[in-house]
């Protein structure tokens, strides 16, 4: 989704990325890792927006805007990728409303970057493709690519070889997202991962696929913020499609079939420990 509002403002939502499923299969000699995931996106996350400006420039607000950088930012180094790439000229004034947890492992920089790419693709009225935009965004991370089509994929490789994945059976349930507002740094939480190749996906169907896959980062990111342990319980104990922690961490997530059944998990959550983010959403 995006949108268009007054003047020559326009402005597209960096929808927050969960991960219902993450096997790490290898360590990769260039510092990577090679995985096999299940992207999925929510209609919700930080909103981009521009309007025009004499260079490329970056300005940050909102609740999680404390501590980032309106100069060394992956919105600016996707806008001036994308600057380069068609050769443009003139710049633009970004405006990143900095709405999930920062290092969170739902999309983060990379969902900011890939919006960037969307957002600017037709603010400058390129007429790239996604799947241009997407080839576009590989060197600026491993999530961006698919962070930039924002559709259901099973990711391998580094999670830059994607594969569309049909997801009739999740599409439009309801998601709940839980942070416990502890930072975790990625390459902490791949660097802690104890180099066991668990094994493949499996499965006939999205949600079966994701059911009987893990998240081989869970562990390690769970040493680092032990309550995971608790929310992670709490969740599963109101009986979800599907309850696990996203990424790296540290956020958590539950689907359900209706947004009262994520409702009263959020309550449950925030009843249970003092200081829990929580967010509710519908999956695109």
């Amino acid at each position: 989704m995006s949108e268009s509002v007054s003047g020559a403002t326009h402005s597209e939502i960096a929808y927050a990325k969960i991960n219902l499923a993450l096997h790490v299969r290898k360590r990769l000699p260039n510092g990577y890792h090679e995985l096999e995931t299940i992207f999925a996106f929510l209609d919700q996350g930080d909103v981009l927006s521009v309007q025009p400006g004499d260079s490329l420039a970056l300005t940050i607000s909102g609740p999680f805007a404390e501590g980032l950088s309106e100069t060394d930012n992956l919105v600016l180094q996707a806008a001036k990728a994308l600057a380069n790439n068609a050769h443009i000229s003139h710049g633009a004034h970004l405006h990143l409303d900095k709405r999930l947890p920062v290092a969170s492992g739902i999309g983060g920089g990379s969902a900011d970057a890939a919006a960037t790419l969307r957002l600017l693709n037709r603010f400058w009225g390129l007429d790239l493709s996604l799947d241009d935009l997407a080839e576009l965004a590989k060197p600026l991370g491993a999530d961006v690519p698919a962070c930039v089509l924002s559709e259901t994929s099973r990711g391998s490789g580094i999670g830059q070889d994607l594969l569309p994945v049909v997801d009739n059976d999740i599409r439009g349930c309801a998601a709940l997202l839980v942070n416990p507002l502890v930072p975790v740094s990625t390459a902490d939480i791949f660097a802690a991962w104890d180099g066991l190749d668990r094994g493949a996906l499996e499965g006939d169907g999205l949600l079966s696929m994701a059911r009987q896959g893990r998240n081989d980062l869970q562990k390690p990111a769970v040493a680092l913020v032990p309550m995971l342990t608790d929310i992670l319980q709490i969740l599963e104990d109101q009986h979800p499609l599907l309850a696990r922690m996203s990424g790296s961490g540290a956020t958590c997530f539950a689907l359900f079939a209706t947004p009262e059944e994520a409702r009263k998990a959020g309550q449950n959550c925030q009843q249970a420990r003092n200081g829990l983010w929580t967010l509710i959403g519908q999956m695109r």
